[in-house]
């Protein structure tokens, strides 16, 4: 059974200041209709611009992760994304007044908590994945960061992290998906070293940071003058370091910051778009590291997105025939442009088009240099596809599909005659007679054609 998309059963607020600005911040998580995917809209601008939280959007890794469309910009989303993806929300809506999520206590525990609280519930649309089929590595060999991705029916973790610190020491994380996340990822805060904590605090640039919303870490030996400047810096008199710790801070896990990290990494991964089906080994991870991970695996997949999904012989006997095809669709010749049908599964097909010179077309366009028009491509991939639709009614032959639009349609090579025009259509969604397809045509295994078309399916007078 293919996994169905989910969204939030009911909104939920958030508010809380803002770890680098400081600002006092309002944040709404709202339900949203399928294959929308997260978005973040700025209510607090003119127009209430979004941005889509996809790695092809961030735009500054250096003290969270930012992403930004136009005027729509947003920092420190990576705990909001970590828990709304790990909790299986695909789609929805986050609303905010401010250039930056809340910090909160520095985990996702209140984001977690209150998304459980609420539930989701199942769309329509097929949860999107991208299963790996080879070994695949990211790494910054400077830095001593490390990512591989390996082929795995499910989607896993392992993180280790080393500072060459006494204090934090080897830790090591796993997350796999029979863990509970919230229990045992949310709450872990984000850290830093105090020896990086005053130059950020001089540049005022954790405006919103205190010692309520992260872990400092304190590798050497502190004076009583120091001490008292770090009184008067956090507006604190009872400041004291307990085994490496500013505050006494009580560490919610041993390995609390390599669960951070972990909590980090899989909302940096969130901006994909789609699941993994792999395994994750990371070594000392970090917000650039994860998301040009993530941009690479972003261009493969566009770049396996121009092959075809399904293998066609000319060997073998097709699924549908012309005969059969004539059947299930209205078209006649000289506009039947599906020739045979190789392959069909529950929301996909795959369909031929033989291309011959005796096409009517051919005879205007052009007569010196043959072309099959690009609309003919479009009406191909529709046919292909209206079979497929057609199927899913009780009586085909007394309905049609017709047009409602096509989106994002290209034309990466031309058809000529002697072309075998490979068409495949995947539908995307499906309900109330509206159908939408991600739709392409390939030539030789070339992409020569894409599109996303919907269509209606109404019943014949």
């Amino acid at each position: 059974m293919a996994i169905k998309q989910r969204t939030l059963a009911a909104p939920i607020s958030f508010e809380g200041k803002g770890l680098h600005t400081g600002l006092q911040v309002n944040m709404r998580v709202c339900p949203a209709e399928d294959n929308t995917g997260i978005v973040f809209r700025r209510v607090d601008l003119e127009g209430c611009p979004e941005v889509p939280a996809l790695c092809e959007f961030v735009t500054d890794t250096s003290r969270g992760t930012t992403i930004e469309r136009g005027a729509a910009k947003v920092s420190t989303i990576e705990h909001i994304m970590s828990a709304l993806w790990t909790l299986d929300v695909d789609n929805a809506i986050v609303e905010i007044n401010a250039p930056e999520t809340p910090i909160m206590d520095g985990s996702a525990r209140e984001y977690a908590a209150r998304i459980t609280e609420v539930g989701t519930i199942e769309q329509s649309a097929e949860r999107k994945y991208y299963e790996v089929t080879e070994k695949q590595v990211y790494t910054l060999p400077e830095k001593g960061v490390a990512i591989v991705l390996y082929p795995d029916d499910e989607f896993s973790v392992s993180v280790h992290v080393d500072y060459n610190s006494k204090v934090v020491g080897n830790q090591y994380s796993v997350y796999n998906p029979s863990d509970n996340y919230a229990e045992k990822i949310a709450v872990c805060r984000t850290f830093v070293f105090l020896h990086e904590l005053e130059p950020l605090m001089k540049m005022n640039l954790i405006k919103g940071g205190d010692l309520d919303n992260a872990i400092v870490v304190v590798e050497n030996p502190v004076s009583d003058e120091q001490l008292d400047h770090l009184k008067k810096i956090f507006g604190k008199e009872d400041i004291r370091i307990t085994g490496g710790y500013l505050n006494n801070q009580q560490l919610r896990a041993n390995n609390e910051l390599a669960r951070h990290k972990l909590l980090d990494l899989l909302g940096d991964f969130a901006l994909l778009g789609m699941r993994i089906k792999g395994r994750v080994w990371a070594t000392r991870p970090g917000h650039f590291a994860n998301t040009e991970f993530m941009k690479d695996l972003s261009r493969t997949i566009r770049r396996s997105g121009e092959k075809p999904s399904f293998k066609y012989s000319s060997k073998e006997q097709p699924l549908l025939d012309i005969n059969q095809i004539r059947s299930r669709l209205p078209h006649r010749p000289p506009f039947l442009l599906v020739d045979r049908v190789f392959h069909i599964e529950e929301n996909a097909i795959g369909g031929i088009k033989q291309v011959s010179m005796n096409e009517p077309f051919f005879v205007g366009h052009f007569p010196e240099e043959p072309v099959m028009p690009g609309v003919l491509i479009i009406e191909a991939l529709a046919q292909c596809c209206g079979i497929l639709v057609l199927s899913k009614v009780d009586d085909p032959e007394h309905y049609s599909t017709y047009f409602l639009k096509a989106d994002g349609v290209k034309w990466k090579r031309k058809v000529v005659p002697g072309d075998t025009l490979q068409l495949e259509c995947h539908i995307a969604d499906f309900r109330r007679g509206i159908c939408t397809a991600e739709c392409k045509a390939f030539v030789g295994g070339q992409l020569a054609c894409e599109a996303v078309l919907t269509a209606q399916i109404v019943k014949n007078r």
